[in-house]
């Protein structure tokens, strides 16, 4: 309708077409509606103000809940809080009388370190003291050891060993074992024995070796003859038995011996070598004008080694 008054988005309009106002963007809208013909139908226009007023709806409804999550965040976060607090106040009261019966406990090491300071300091005197002592003690027992090992293999030097001899030979005595002797080596005369018994150990049983003989000679020459013999002949007939004789020695030297018996056989597979093994414990070597001793069968080895 011209010159007449009509209501569009809520505002009044006077007749005619009015200036554009800035602010409403539905100004040139309503423009073109109402130059449209009168005998066509008015097309229906969004309302401005439904989707302004969804936009203030949604602001409420939008602040409206992060209004009620932070209350809620607040009161949670208080509740937390405070049930935080309350254990963080158990655990320190907790740590507060642990710490005082810790430190009660460190009193009273404190005091008990204190009383053993003294004690343990005369301790350690007395220790520094005692080792000096037993240090001295050590090398006064391998003297004596020594010499003791020394006293016993001097005590053996007259005695030799006879071993293959059966049990059933007869009783062993001094008169047996000098006739022994002298029929078995071709000596001159029968060599002075002095005592003579089988070791002592329990009688074999039948099928196994018989029990050395020990006898001992009155004359430290007869022995060192007894023993030059048997090495020569190295298989003493005595009616159907073998028999082989050898120097008593003690344990730990014939076990020191016994030790360079294998480098004892590689040297005679090796010619133009002379070999021998000394008393105590002493392989002795010799090639052309060079000899060499040895008291280690692994310094022995490495020395043989070098003559392959």
């Amino acid at each position: 309708k011209t010159g007449g008054k009509r209501r569009s988005g809520g505002r009044e309009q006077e007749g005619g077409a009015a200036s554009p106002s800035r602010s409403d963007p539905a100004t040139p809208l309503r423009c073109a509606v109402a130059k449209a013909p009168t005998s066509e139908k008015t097309v229906a226009v969004p309302s401005i103000a439904s989707a302004d007023f969804k936009a203030e709806l949604l602001a409420a409804l939008r602040e409206e809940m992060v209004g009620i999550f932070k209350t809620e965040l607040e009161t949670a976060l208080t509740n937390n809080f405070t049930q935080i607090k309350s254990e963080l106040q158990s655990v320190k009261t907790e740590l507060k009388a642990d710490m005082a019966a810790i430190w009660s406990e460190v009193e009273v090491l404190k005091v008990t370190v204190n009383d053993m300071e003294g004690p343990l300091s005369t301790c350690t005197d007395d220790v520094v003291s005692l080792k000096s002592k037993v240090d001295k003690l050590s090398a006064q027992l391998v003297t004596l050891d020594s010499r003791c090992e020394d006293l016993e293999a001097r005590s053996r030097r007259n005695n030799i060993r006879i071993i293959g001899l059966p049990e059933e030979h007869g009783t062993v005595d001094a008169t047996t074992v000098s006739t022994l002797l002298k029929d078995a080596l071709g000596l001159g005369k029968e060599p002075v024995v002095d005592r003579a018994h089988r070791s002592l150990q329990p009688r074999p049983k039948p099928g196994e070796r018989p029990r050395p003989i020990i006898a001992r000679l009155h004359y430290y020459a007869d022995c060192v003859d007894i023993l030059r013999r048997a090495r020569a002949q190295r298989g003493i007939k005595v009616k159907d038995s073998t028999i082989s004789i050898f120097p008593d020695l003690t344990a730990r030297t014939a076990k020191a011996r016994a030790a360079f018996n294998i480098v004892r056989r590689q040297l005679r597979d090796i010619p133009d070598i002379r070999f021998g093994l000394l008393h105590p414990a002493r392989l002795r070597i010799t090639r052309g004008d060079v000899t060499k001793e040895f008291t280690s069968p692994d310094e022995a080895a490495a020395f043989v080694k070098t003559l392959k």
